[in-house]
This record gives structure tokens, sequence and C-alpha cells, in this order.
């Protein structure tokens, strides 16, 4: 074989609130600070015996006869004059050595697909690990490998494709260098505005076999799921993951910090020779559906059946930049959502999961630093894809139809333009149009500079002129150094009757080294800023908020079995427009993972709550205006999540809202290889405060089946004695490509103590879709 050629009022502290201005002049000397340091030495790169300024390259081959896709890629000869990959790196557990077990991937093509081959050696291979094959279940509980490609070249986009023993298919789609950058999993993101999107489906294959050598996989992509620059050959960014989950071992063939995961795009090595299809080639794709489903209403006490259709298509404009259109959108096969308690009075968050939404969607979102730690969630989107079709009380409301262009226009702009329009429910909620607009430029050091308009304008009979809602925001990142960067926005709305300070602005740094991370951050939200299309926690009124936190990770050698240790602190405070402190919250927290996974938490908070009104926490209990501050502390485990049996358990006990607060959750993962996996939830609440006592509980079960990585049956049942309901969300799939296919879903909502909650009834619902590629 040959090797890669060279590579072309008051507080709650009880101390008095500081004035506006020396805040902010406080905060403009600590970015200040922040600057600094993280334009100062650069952290240590692996200890590698590769020169990481060097990326590594692998040069594609072009074949005239396809590998044949049957997981076999030893002795096929469409690979064998391929050139493999050099040495993996290790970022954990032996940081900088050399991978454990030996693995080669291949890059071939033909005038149409991507083909990769990856040889995945193991030594022992009876303990190789497969978890769930269902498509796009997380890879990180077995063994697993994940591609990343950098089409572009530009270090912010790309697409991850992966599998795993069982032939798993998991794809995803990243903007912004995948945003958060602390942790080795790609296979989370936190509603529309992620960096990874890993509910994006594309239309690709992969077979996969085992043998006593190992494992090995086939992956073949066409070209026209992937968007590119209208250039015939290429050379891409590329890097490629490999777990061994028995030894908790991760690998890149591009070595990684071990702060970085698979999203590090500026790390990325490279694949040259690329020779991609000109755009004409690409053609339309066009995704019809049928369903029908029959349903009972508690609340309007009759049963009804209905049928309807609908159609997605898709056109490439270019390389690219992409059209979709959709009519009479529906989303039927989407899993429910998970369902919370609130034991505050600010809103809770729901991710979107609805595909047609997903797709793209980074592209909407503006820039942003995700913090350290946990403490603080979502505050403020600009724009949340969920006020689009989903009403304030989580029904459904019709969506006509719509269109999204998006994509790039050249090497360094990027474009998002999405228009929607919904239908009238009652005379309550009239129709809508919602318009949204992106424009993001790239700058060198992963930095950029974007601009936001969104609009929603009521339409139809009745619609009054001044029923619409505004926001346009200004946005940017700059990235300083290898580790550092600062972002931020500055927005305004416009809604008749609010014409007083509607403005928000955000300001945020965050320096990332392999044993320090700072992040600081300020936003600002006045009491008219109104982002109806988006998303306020603490929509009532205005605030001001500081949000900071350091971790340090350190690695022992040879000490019970510690793979890591991460104390960590986040400290973020709010306070109204007239100085008083409405929050605060300060967590000190110390993680111990062990050489198997098993993770222990063990932290102390100090929290703060002014009240100035009061609110129902719960039947018959009310927390009265006041200040409140408490301390808590936090225990929580959890075992090898790789194992077939796996346990968690996560306390919380101190002092609450005047009172005594003890939550305990349990949980517990059974899975039988990669067909059989279960999970099962429970979090108790005991609250007791000067009010009243309650007892809050929330319970979930997971079960799922999986016949084959296509073909699998889901249950999700969920119990909520907060909200006074349960509910039960079957569903069956038989997929095929980009996850269309059959789908059969029943749906049952029922109240606690014989309440009709809304949207309280039954469905079952039959959906039938297919995806028609048609070429030019």
């Amino acid at each position: 074989m040959r090797e890669p050629e060279p590579p072309d009022r008051r507080s709650l502290d009880g101390l008095h609130p500081r004035a506006a201005a020396d805040r902010d002049t406080g905060l403009a000397w600590l970015v200040a600070f922040g600057v600094l340091v993280t334009a100062g030495p650069a952290a240590s790169q692996p200890r590698s015996r590769v020169d990481p300024a060097l990326p590594p390259t692998l040069v594609s081959v072009e074949v005239e006869q396809a590998p044949v896709m049957d997981g076999m890629v030893m002795g096929d000869p469409a690979w064998s004059e391929a050139y493999p990959t050099a040495e993996f790196w290790q970022t954990r557990p032996d940081e900088g050595e050399p991978s454990s077990e030996k693995t080669e991937v291949r890059f071939v093509f033909s005038d149409t697909t991507l083909y990769i081959g990856v040889v995945c050696y193991d030594g022992e291979a009876g303990a190789i690990t497969v978890a769930d094959s269902r498509r796009d279940a997380s890879l990180d509980d077995g063994d697993s490998i994940q591609i990343i490609l950098d089409t572009f070249l530009d270090q912010r986009s790309g697409f991850v494709f992966g599998t795993s023993p069982a032939g798993q298919e998991y794809d995803g789609q990243v903007v912004n260098a995948g945003e958060g950058r602390l942790g080795r999993s790609t296979t989370t993101s936190s509603g529309s505005g992620a960096g990874f999107n890993g509910n994006w489906d594309g239309v690709w294959d992969v077979r996969t076999a085992v043998s006593d050598i190992g494992w090995s996989a086939e992956f073949s992509i066409p070209f026209r799921t992937l968007n590119y620059p209208s250039r015939d050959v290429q050379t891409w960014g590329v890097n490629i993951q490999r777990n061994i989950r028995r030894r908790n071992e991760v690998a890149y063939w591009a070595p990684l910090p071990r702060q970085y995961n698979l999203l590090r795009l500026s790390l990325a090595g490279h694949v040259t020779g690329v020779r991609v299809p000109p755009a004409e080639e690409r053609g339309v794709k066009i995704v019809p559906y049928v369903t029908g489903e029959i349903g009972h209403s508690d609340v309007r006490e009759r049963t009804t059946a209905v049928g309807d259709i609908g159609v997605d298509l898709k056109y490439a404009i270019s390389p690219s930049l992409t059209l979709d259109l959709t009519y009479n959108t529906d989303f039927a096969q989407v899993e429910v959502d998970r369902q919370q308690i609130n034991l505050d009075r600010f809103n809770l968050f729901f991710p979107e999961k609805r595909p047609f939404f997903l797709e793209n969607a980074g592209v909407f979102s503006v820039s942003s630093v995700r913090q350290v730690a946990g403490g603080n969630p979502a505050q403020t989107e600009l724009f949340f894809s969920r006020r689009i079709g989903i009403g304030a009380d989580g029904r459904e409301i019709p969506i006509l139809g719509g269109a999204r262009v998006s994509g790039k226009v050249s090497d360094t702009v990027s474009v998002g333009l999405l228009n929607m329009q919904t239908e009238a429910v009652g005379s309550e909620t009239p129709a809508n149009n919602f318009s949204v607009a992106r424009v993001v430029r790239d700058l060198p050091n992963s930095s950029q500079i974007g601009a936001l308009f969104v609009n929603r304008q009521a339409t139809g009979s009745g619609a009054g002129p001044d029923n619409f809602n505004r926001t346009v925001a200004v946005d940017g990142r700059v990235g300083i150094g290898e580790n550092g960067q600062v972002a931020g926005f500055v927005a305004k709305t416009s809604t008749p009757g609010l014409e007083e300070a509607d403005h928000a602005y955000n300001l945020a740094w965050d320096y990332n080294s392999e044993r320090w991370r700072f992040t600081l951050g300020y936003v600002e939200v006045a009491d008219d800023f109104n982002p109806e299309v988006g998303f306020l926690r603490r929509g009532d009124r205005g605030f001001r908020n500081i949000d900071s936190g350091f971790s340090f990770i350190t690695r022992p050698k040879n000490f019970l079995k510690l793979q890591q240790i991460r104390p960590h602190a986040t400290f973020n405070r709010f306070w109204l427009f007239d100085g008083f402190a409405q929050s605060s919250f300060l967590h000190l927290d110390n993680d111990l993972e062990f050489n198997d996974s098993t993770l222990i938490k063990t932290a102390w908070n100090i929290t703060g709550e002014g009240v100035i009104e009061a609110f129902e926490i719960a039947d018959g209990v009310t927390v009265p205006i006041g200040t409140y501050n408490h301390h808590e502390a936090q225990l929580a485990y959890e075992s090898n999540r790789g194992a077939p049996v796996s346990v968690g358990l996560r306390t919380r006990i101190g002092g609450f809202f005047g009172g005594h607060r003890a939550t305990w959750g349990p949980t517990i993962n059974i899975r039988t290889g990669d067909a059989f996996n279960a999970a099962i939830e429970w979090s108790r609440n005991d609250v007791d405060l000067p009010g009243g006592h309650f007892i809050a509980n929330l319970t979930s079960a997971q079960v799922a089946y999986n016949f084959t990585p296509r073909r699998f049956v889901q249950a999700l049942i969920q119990y909520n004695d907060s909200a006074d309901l349960w509910s039960t969300n079957l569903r069956l799939g038989l997929l095929g490509q980009a996850n269309t296919g059959l789908f059969l879903v029943y749906n049952d909502t029922r109240g606690l103590h014989e309440t009709i909650p809304a949207g309280g009834g039954r469905s079952l619902i039959l959906k039938f879709s297919r995806m028609f590629d048609l070429r030019d």
C-alpha cells in the first residue's frame, strides 16, 4: 500500500447594587483582560508524533468500478488503489499517544458518488461493543466511527457521517464549527440554533461487517447530498473519530487537544483530488406524503377521521445553495416533547424537533458563546422556529406552506431566507405570515459578522395592519488566537403598543485551552423588547445579566482509576433595571470521571431569588413577595453507559423559597445488543414551603426495539402529576432514504384526577412519504 502524498431594589446578598455605569465599566475591563489572556501563548498541542502545524493529508482516487456495498473493504478491487490513512492519535484515555488499535480509511469516488471505506482492526473482536442501532441514536455508548467533511474548507461548516458495527446510520450538519467547543460528543443539539444539528437527514447508505480482525464499513454518499463550491477538483477538510468503547478510548486521524471534539474543523486534515459533478446534474428531490388520522378529543367529546396530502421539494440552485418548498407541511412522525416540571416563575424551553425547520437551522442563529457548565438555561433566542406552527399551549397550528433558500453565495458569504404561512385557528388565532432573512460574512480565524431580520404579520380577514412584530439584529464573532473568541449581538424589536426601550444586546468572551476554560458574558434585555418569533425565558420584564465561569481539567496517572478531574464554578446574576437583584446562582462543582466512563459529580450551590410578584408554584401553594437566600448540595452518579445495564442518580437538597426542597432522580438504562434499548427516569421533588407542602413527580419510560437500523418500534410513556397528566407516544417506523417511509403513530394524553388537559385525547396516525430524485 502507498503512503499518502505530501499535503498540497436590594441585592440578594444584602449589598447595595452597583450603578449601571460601574457595572459596565467593570465588564469592559474584564473583557479586555480576557482578550489579553486569550492572546497570550497558545496552549500546548497534543503530545503526538506528528507536526501539529502540518495537517495530515489523504489523496482520493477516482474509480471506474464502484465498490460493492457489502461492508467488506478488504479484497474489493475498488479500494486497492486508494491511499489509506496513517496513524490515529488518542484524545483519551492517553492523550497524544497512538491509538491502541489500527484504523484505515480510504476515499474513492465515481461520477456521482463519494465512497469511504473504513477498516477498524481489533485484537479483541469478540469484545466489540454495540449499542442502539436506530438511525441517529447516540454513538457514544458503543464502538463507532464518525467522519466530518468540511466541503468548503472554511473551517466552520460541514457534514458528519457515522456508523457502528451494527450498521447504524448517523448524520448531522455543522455550522459555526459546532459553537460548543467543550466535550467529546457530537450527538447532541440544543434547539434550532445549535451549531451541530443531529436531526439533519441526508440521502446516503452504509454497510458494515464484523470479522475476526475487527469490523469494517463502506459509506456511499451521493455528491448531490452535499453542498460544495463550484470547482471541478476540490480539496476538503476532513477528520475521522474512532471510539473503542471498552477502553473508553477516543482517537482522531488529525490529532486534537483534549478540549475539542470532531467539530473543531480548524485542526482537521485534508482530502485532495475530489472531482465533483457540475450543478446541472444535481436535479430535484420531491417528497410527497399522504396521511390518515382517527382521533378522539376529550375536550370536544367527539371522534373524527381525516386524511391529507402534502409535498416537500428540494432544488439545488447551485452546488452550495438550496431551495426548499413545502406545501401543507406535516410533522406527524416527530417524537413528542419531553415533559418538564416548572418550579419557578419563568418560561420553559422546549427544543425544535421538526425536520423542515432543523435543516440548515444554524444559518439563522446569531453568534453566541455557550457557557461552561449548567445553571443558566437558554435565556434569549432572537429567532425560535417553534413559534411557527405551534401555539403557546403546545397545540399544532396548521402550516399552509412555505419556502426557504439557504447556503453559500460565495466562499465567505452565507444566506438564509425563510417564508412560512400558517392558517387561522378559530377566532382567537389569526393566520400569520413569517419571514426571516439572515446574511453572514466569514472572516479569518473563525470570525464572522452577520445581520438578522424577523417579521410576523397577521393575514386574512380581520387581521389589522397593526398586528405585526419585527426583530432586527447585528451580530459578530472574533476569534482570538487558537483558543479564544468574543461574540455578541445588538437587537431591536418593533411591536405596536410597545414603543419605549425595546433593545437587547449581548457580549461574551470564551477561552478554552487543554486545562483551563473561562467564560464571561453580559446580556441586557429592555422592558419592551419583544421577539414574538423568538424566545425569552424571563419574558415578563427587562433584565441585566452577568454570566461567568471557569473550569480546570487534570488527568492523574494511576490514581483510583480516574480518567480526569474537572473542578469548575459558574456564577450568574440577574438584575431588574431599577437595580433589584432578581436571581443569583453560584455553582461550585467537581466532576470525577473514571476510566470506564463512570461519572460522579459533587456540587454546592448558593442561590438567591427576589420575588416581586407572588406566584403559584403548585395547586394551593403560593410563593409570596420577598427575597430568598439559600444553600443547597448536589450529588450525581452515572455508571458506565457502555455496559448492558447502567444506572444513575441525581440528588439536590437545600433551601428553596423560604423553605426546603429535596429532589432525587434515579435512572436505569438496559440494552440487549443493538436491538433492544430501554430507559426509565424518575424525578421526585419534595417541597416544603411556608405556604404549604407538595410533591411533584415526573416519570418517563422509553422502550425501543430495532429490527434493523431502518425498522423500529418505539414507546415513550410519561407521567407528570404537577401538570395533572400522563401521555403515551407509540411509533412504528419503516424508513427509506433521508428518514422518509411509513410511520404508524399512536398518541394518548389524559388528565389525572378527572381533569381534562388541553389537547387531551387519543389519535392513531398513518403516514407514508417517499423521496423521488429527478435528475435532468
